[in-house]
């Protein structure tokens, strides 16, 4: 089972965009996966438009069963929701014992899946602390702005501090450009950057493209909206690394 963190600081990158369609691309391919919204701005709820009863809240502070979280959104692909609640759930493990560890411990039942995608709000939380102790790699999209870099770079002082803190080794697997725009240097001065500083580990460019933005509004993948279209070519190819690579 692989589980991977979708995260950077910094909002606007297109985490949840990645969440989604990585994870359908993965579900398309057989392999059984779950999403986790960490976020409680609660967007894989949004994105999918789906009906739920218990969430993330129930899972961290009345010790709920995963699978007693977990909505099915199509076969292949499950989904452990947040909303509101989840920010008065972090306030709550706060005070509790091991809270770096509370999720990893909570997420102890899961194991019929292939791969786990957290995907982790923009924020230096308690809640992101949790995902990355959980996971064993984490995914950074990165939008071709300077502050993107920034986010990339607080981030990684964060995941530093956790591995030498708690003992633990999650790694930085690959780093996904988003909204690349070749046209602009800005795109190219900044993806050069990344390869930089992260030799081997920067995947192919998702380029801008509105059909991404509209797939959400019509609850679909890229893939069910748009399979033809720049979005879906460039994710199916990160779907495919992500195979390769792990």
């Amino acid at each position: 089972m692989k589980k991977i963190a979708i995260i950077n600081q910094k909002g606007g990158t297109g985490k949840t965009t990645t969440a989604v369609n990585l994870g359908k691309g993965l579900a398309d391919r057989g392999l059984r996966t779950i999403l986790i919204d960490v976020d409680p701005q609660g967007n894989l709820v949004n994105w999918f438009s789906c009906d739920y009863e218990k969430t993330l809240y129930n899972l961290l502070v009345d010790n709920e069963s995963p699978s007693s979280c977990t909505v099915e959104i199509e076969e292949n692909l499950h989904l452990l929701p947040s909303d509101e609640s989840t920010a008065q759930a972090e306030k709550i493990i706060t005070g509790k014992t091991s809270r770096e560890t509370i999720l990893k411990r909570r997420l102890q039942g899961i194991n019929s899946y292939d791969a786990v995608i957290l995907d982790c709000p923009p924020s230096l939380s308690l809640l992101n602390q949790n995902a990355l102790v959980y996971a064993e790699s984490a995914y950074l999209p990165v939008s071709m702005d300077y502050l993107a870099l920034v986010g990339v770079k607080n981030i990684l002082k964060n995941i530093k501090r956790i591995n030498e803190l708690l003992e633990y080794e999650i790694e930085v697997k690959l780093v996904i450009p988003t909204f690349f725009d070749i046209r602009t240097n800005a795109s190219k001065e900044i993806l050069e950057t990344l390869k930089d500083h992260f030799d081997g580990k920067v995947t192919d460019p998702i380029r801008t493209n509105v059909r991404l933005s509209e797939s959400a509004s019509y609850n679909q993948s890229i893939f069910e909206y748009a399979p033809k279209s720049h979005g879906a070519e460039d994710y199916a190819k990160l779907v495919e690394r992500v195979i390769k690579d792990e």
